[in-house]
């Protein structure tokens, strides 16, 4: 009889694909094998039988027979730990790539007892640890490292558990059909003169008919709008100042693939748009996006700073 790897770890680990359903910890799920604090633990154990069967000693037999009946308990113990949990799939919020994604899961647990030292595991070296009490739920971020832009899928999640005595280890797989989308990394930097679409003023503010005042310089203003004068009376220890004015048409930006560095990577002109983007939205300067067969027009807020980011990180992936 031939089986094929899909149909092996389906016999091993379950299903290897849950999708978005909730999944419940059953026995055929659940594996459990003494940990090395329980392999240590049973060759003390035989290391006592053996001198109380050399000398003897009732009372070695009956204490080496009572911790041995106390580690089969604890086995017990740890598989009921999981067994019954029932893990529903949660979100997963946008990241910057270089940063940690975190997968969440929902943790039900409808028994009266808690279940504690909860462990899981998508990536070697991140964890995250959780417990749970009678009849309530809890909410777990399983971290993930985001090393490039676009989706990022869950990888398969060991959960597993060593409660109450450390002596076995109780783990199960899930692979819930989650991803998390990964914007460019971004690389922060002065907006240019060329990207404003109004050139008679940099202001996000206000238009330029009527003069109101000066504000500090943010990041996102050119330094052709810097008040010069007014900065110049200034002992240098305040930002430069930047003219205000009300009324007249609002300035917008540009910002177009083509306004990148040509001679960079296509990695690093995205990233180069995201710092823009991110700095336009701080500054709250309408914007639009143009990339090689995505045009966005111009607008301002949450949604639109999302669908611009979103098509970066999507961008010829």
């Amino acid at each position: 009889m031939r089986l094929n790897l899909r149909e092996l770890q389906q016999r091993l680990f379950g299903n290897p694909d849950d999708g978005l359903t909730p999944v419940t910890l059953d026995r055929r799920r659940i594996f459990i094998l003494p940990s090395r604090a329980g392999l240590l633990f049973a060759l003390t154990l035989l290391v006592m039988l053996l001198a109380a069967i050399n000398y003897n000693l009732a009372l070695g037999h009956a204490l080496v027979f009572l911790l041995a009946g106390l580690g089969l308990v604890g086995m017990v113990h740890t598989f009921r730990n999981l067994h019954g949990l029932r893990i529903t799939p949660g979100r997963c919020a946008p990241v910057f790539a270089g940063e940690t994604a975190e997968f969440k899961l929902l943790l039900d647990n409808d028994r009266p007892g808690s279940r504690y030292g909860l462990m899981l595991e998508a990536e070697k070296g991140l964890s995250a640890s959780s417990s749970v009490g009678g009849g309530n739920q809890a909410s777990v971020g399983v971290p993930v490292h985001a090393h490039r832009r676009g989706w990022l899928p869950l990888p398969r999640t060991r959960l597993s558990t060593r409660y109450p005595l450390g002596l076995f280890t109780a783990w199960s797989y899930l692979q819930p059909g989650m991803r998390c989308l990964v914007y460019p990394k971004p690389l922060p930097q002065a907006l240019p003169d060329g990207l404003w679409a109004d050139q008679g003023s940099g202001n996000s503010n206000g238009g330029q008919e009527d003069f109101a005042g000066f504000r500090e310089r943010q990041a996102t203003d050119s330094l052709r709008h810097v008040a010069w004068k007014a900065s110049a009376r200034d002992d240098g220890s305040r930002p430069l100042l930047v003219k205000q004015f009300a009324g007249g048409s609002d300035s917008q930006l540009e910002l177009a693939w083509s306004a990148t560095d040509p001679t960079v990577d296509d990695e690093t002109r995205l990233s180069v748009l995201t710092g823009w983007v991110l700095a336009a939205d701080q500054g709250r300067i309408p914007f639009s996006l143009s990339l090689p067969g995505v045009n966005i027009p111009a607008g301002n807020g949450a949604a639109h700073r999302q669908r611009c980011l979103e098509a970066l990180a999507l961008f010829r992936t």
